[in-house]
């Protein structure tokens, strides 16, 4: 019964218009589940969505296409070594989600659809769990904290204290000057202990830096690009 998951629908190589349907039907499912899975608690864009539904059925019929014929598979590689991907670096989930699309793609256009789908949901699945409990990802996000000061305060060690009792981690990134240098700039790399309360924490650091301007936000560093 196993052996009949992994037979492909293409019998002598032939392919019919039975099997071109079945394939194009499990492309779809495949890019469906991918995409689906992606979704699940992520920042997405509906282009991007769409292309993982889409591309397995692409890499399909371009596998179809070539069906062992060289050259023909010598001209497609041809054509794609002329298009240029002039697009913004890619976080690592992006290019893992479209090698997946991929990959199905391929393994329904050599016709093997049941490995193709099943390949699709045990990835999908593991990446599910992994998520879930976290692995890999660190307690807290990391956030960057400017501060802004008046040029006669002494800012080293001024806030240490502060940073101690409601930061898990802290490190002094960039000293700059601004307003034609009547003012300082500190920008910290940190990380806010859960229990604490951010307001306060911001509260805490008016008291010393006479009320002028302080930001906290995430983290402007891409760790995950690819």
């Amino acid at each position: 019964m196993l052996n009949v998951i992994f037979e492909t629908i293409f019998h002598r190589g032939v392919m019919t218009a039975e099997a071109f349907l079945i394939a194009t039907l499990c492309s779809i499912l495949a890019g469906l589940i991918i995409a689906g899975t992606y979704m699940i608690k992520r920042m997405y864009s509906q282009s991007f969505v769409l292309t993982l539904v889409i591309l397995p059925c692409i890499v399909q019929m371009v596998i179809m296409l070539v069906n062992g014929n060289v050259g023909t598979g010598v001209a497609v590689a041809g054509a794609f070594s002329l298009v240029r991907f002039r697009s913004a670096q890619g976080r690592g989930e992006e290019i893992t989600s479209i090698f997946l699309a991929m990959a199905a793609g391929l393994a329904t256009g050599m016709g093997y659809i049941f490995v193709a789908i099943i390949f699709a949901v045990i990835v999908s699945v593991i990446e599910l769990i992994l998520r879930a409990i976290r692995f890999g990802g660190g307690e807290t996000m990391s956030r960057k904290l400017r501060i802004t000061i008046p040029e006669d305060l002494d800012f080293e060690g001024r806030f240490d204290d502060i940073f101690r009792n409601y930061l898990k981690r802290y490190e002094l990134i960039q000293v700059k000057t601004c307003n034609m240098g009547t003012m300082y700039r500190l920008d910290f790399d940190v990380v806010v202990k859960p229990s604490e309360s951010v307001k306060e924490f911001m509260d805490k650091i008016r008291e010393r830096n006479g009320n002028l301007e302080i930001m906290l936000n995430r983290c402007e560093k891409n760790m995950d690009e690819l």
